[in-house]
């Protein structure tokens, strides 16, 4: 079933994900399902976003290194690293942690 940009299709596509994922990633899919963030860099980009495979291949540096990881959730969530995108500054800090975490873990 390929999957488009309605909100029905984009859950139906994280339910997915979250059925052949670990049991650790379930949370952090459905949090980024909670937040929204498939509207931008799910299957269907919005501009420039990129996909959650390419962020997390990015992130993957950050893999075992604690202080790192939290010096780049806060940059995110300030807009120091990427600009001012409101969907990105609008996460608490939790939520933040969260995801940037299971993007550095491989987003599985």
């Amino acid at each position: 079933m390929p999957c488009s940009s309605s909100l029905k299709s984009t859950l139906t596509c994280a339910l997915l994900l979250t059925l052949v994922s670990p049991m650790a990633a379930q949370a952090s899919t459905a949090l980024a399902v909670e937040h929204g963030c498939y509207s931008c860099h799910g299957l269907y980009l919005r501009d420039e976003a990129p996909n959650f495979e390419h962020t997390s291949s990015r992130l993957a540096k950050y893999k075992g290194d604690a202080v790192a990881e939290q010096k780049f959730v806060e940059s995110f969530r300030t807009g120091q690293m990427f600009g001012h995108i409101d969907a990105h500054e609008r996460l608490s800090a939790e939520a933040a942690k969260a995801l940037i975490h299971w993007l550095v873990e491989g987003a599985r």
